[in-house]
């Protein structure tokens, strides 16, 4: 296999590279793998045949023509943003806290914003995404437990974004379809779509901006029907507080960070922003890249913002503090609606809607005509059927990267697919529709706990100065995307400890969790220890046992920014190979 090289000396940058047959193993420069891992060609994804052109412009000053060429990117990733979990966390947000949540999404996309822009500022200046720089950076046990880590992430996302399209399906088929039909449907025609890409990358865009103007009409049909309060609308997102608010209102807050913020959303955004083409030989051309793509990322989190903030304001002007008697009462008015998913006998009659996907359509239909519960269902199925594509992105992105696999594409497809819709489909085939929607907060505390797999590895490369060269994050980027990170930390073991009291548990379970607890805290400490590192804390490199087994070899004991090099320099390639290998 050919090896490809770099040359400090002939552009000033190690990212200028000319590929040899034959690799010089006495020269780490002459070993380090091409802008991919090794793969090339066909193995690749999503841009493997094409990439995407920057115009030149004849002035200085900012460019629609140019943002136009960068926009893309930041539009596929927002996608994560408008999953069903996410749509099922607006909805019950809205049920349970009416408006009063709005501040913690607005909170959430805010910081989600922050740290989707280190994960692109990575891939723009290094050429490599957030998996492939773990695959050089980490020691071989730990990146084999991000990889993991993070493909937990994607299957507990994969299967709320399963699950919802196969609800919308159940109810656009009038009931018709069972819910494990809808998933072996999401099998094939995800399969189906994924082949767009061979008709080139501005159509594949292109169908993926069509589907989030779907979710905006739809659910913006929803908020104008609806009339829901707009000033308390604006209070919620401008007053951070909660008067009122019980201990299942918290507990609906931390889900809104797991809901938002997705850990494979960084690996994703790294990746797709490689779809551009770049000439990092040129500082200007990387700085100008850096900001357009800013730019779109704010603009597609934006979008995607409003579009949440439709959904919970819809239900928290029709479902909160409403008994499942009296929407049952307005279901009678259609016939033909399942009303009895709101019992209005019993005691549960008495009690407050417990909202999900499904119950929320049924609620729509009932309160604003039959036409509202299937613009509802096509709303959830763009929004599930985007996500299911971008999040088997996301997962040949984690594999090509972290494990340089040399499967053929449509194997790997196969294989990210199979691992998150084999268990989907069980739990759909042996269990309730009332089951399956429950599972929502369980997956968001999932993404929740696996996010500083991805946050923190990406502030430490991105604090990197032999990585980023003059790109290196600023102060103010290293404390907060830090204290989000620890932020995080400290959540989910809140939230582990709240779940664990509430459940009456034997001791051998207890025991278990106490240890994958302990495990999950000492793995967050490694990688604490390597960021820091990273943003220059190497007088921790005196200890025997943080060097031998936490830093990364090419790490040098006095981190800064080469004159010769503006993105990376050539002591991040020293001894490469035997870093890869070591536990």
């Amino acid at each position: 296999m050919s090896q490809c090289s770099y040359s400090p000396t002939r552009h000033g940058n190690v990212n200028s590279q000319y590929c040899q047959s034959t690799s010089n193993l006495s020269d780490p420069v002459a070993n380090m793998p091409c802008e991919s891992t090794l793969l090339s060609g066909p193995q690749q994804t999503y841009f493997a045949d094409e990439r995407i052109q920057i115009p030149e412009t004849s002035h200085n000053s900012f460019s629609f023509k140019k943002l136009w060429a960068f926009t893309g990117p930041g539009f596929l990733m927002s996608i994560a943003y408008l999953d069903p979990g996410n749509i099922e966390s607006d909805l019950q947000s809205g049920t349970v806290a009416q408006y009063k949540l709005l501040w913690m999404l607005l909170s959430a996309t805010i910081l989600g914003l922050l740290m989707q822009r280190l994960s692109a500022r990575l891939g723009v200046v290094t050429g490599l995404h957030l998996a492939e720089m773990c695959y050089r950076k980490y020691k071989k046990v730990p990146r084999l437990l991000l990889w993991l880590m993070i493909e937990i992430a994607i299957i507990g996302s994969d299967m709320q974004e399963v699950i919802g399209t196969a609800i919308a399906i159940y109810l656009l088929s009038g009931t018709r379809i069972p819910i494990y039909g809808g998933v072996l449907i999401t099998i094939i025609d995800t399969f189906t779509f994924l082949l767009f890409d061979k008709y080139g990358l501005r159509k594949l865009e292109s169908f993926f901006g069509l589907l989030i103007t779907v979710m905006g009409v739809t659910f913006g049909y929803e908020y104008i029907t609806s009339k829901p309060n707009a000033l308390g609308v604006l209070e919620g997102m401008f007053i951070p507080w909660c008067s009122g608010c019980d201990n299942k209102a918290l507990i609906q807050a931390v889900g809104i960070i797991g809901a938002v913020i997705m850990p494979h959303n960084l690996y994703l955004h790294s990746a797709l922003v490689k779809s551009r083409e770049i000439d990092r030989n040129n500082k200007e051309k990387v700085r100008d890249a850096n900001l357009y793509f800013f730019v779109e990322a704010c603009v597609a989190l934006f979008v995607s913002f409003v579009i949440n903030v439709f959904v919970v304001a819809v239900f928290a002007h029709g479902l909160y503090q409403k008994t499942n008697a009296q929407v049952h009462q307005e279901c009678l008015n259609y016939p033909s609606i399942n009303a009895s998913v709101f019992p209005n006998t019993g005691p549960d009659a008495d009690k407050y809607v417990n909202a999900d996907l499904y119950k929320g359509g049924i609620f729509l239909g009932c309160t604003y005509g039959v036409i509202a519960l299937y613009v509802w269902a096509v709303g959830i199925l763009a929004a599930g059927q985007s996500s299911t594509m971008t999040g088997t992105y996301a997962g040949q992105f984690a594999m090509e990267g972290f494990l340089n696999l040399q499967w053929a594409r449509w194997k790997r497809v196969l294989f990210t697919r199979t691992i998150a819709i084999v268990p989907t489909f069980l739990l759909a085939f042996f269990s309730t529709i009332g089951d399956l929607t429950s599972l929502n907060d369980i997956l968001n505390a999932v993404m929740s706990i696996q996010l500083p797999f991805a946050a923190i590895p990406t502030i430490a490369f991105t604090s990197n100065p032999q990585i980023m060269g003059e790109f290196t994050n600023e102060l103010g980027n290293k404390v907060m995307s830090t204290l989000l990170s620890l932020l995080v930390i400290c959540i989910n073991i809140y939230t582990v400890i709240t779940t664990v009291l509430a459940f009456d548990l034997h001791w051998l379970s207890l025991t278990i969790i106490s240890i994958l607890g302990v495990c999950y805290i000492f793995f967050c400490i490694y990688l604490v220890i390597h960021m820091s590192i990273s943003m220059g804390n190497t007088w921790l490199l005196k200890y025997d046992f943080v060097k031998t087994y936490i830093a990364d070899e090419t790490i040098e004991s006095n981190l800064g920014v080469y004159p010769v090099s503006y993105s990376s320099s050539a002591s991040e390639l020293q001894n490469q190979t035997s870093n890869q290998d070591k536990p």
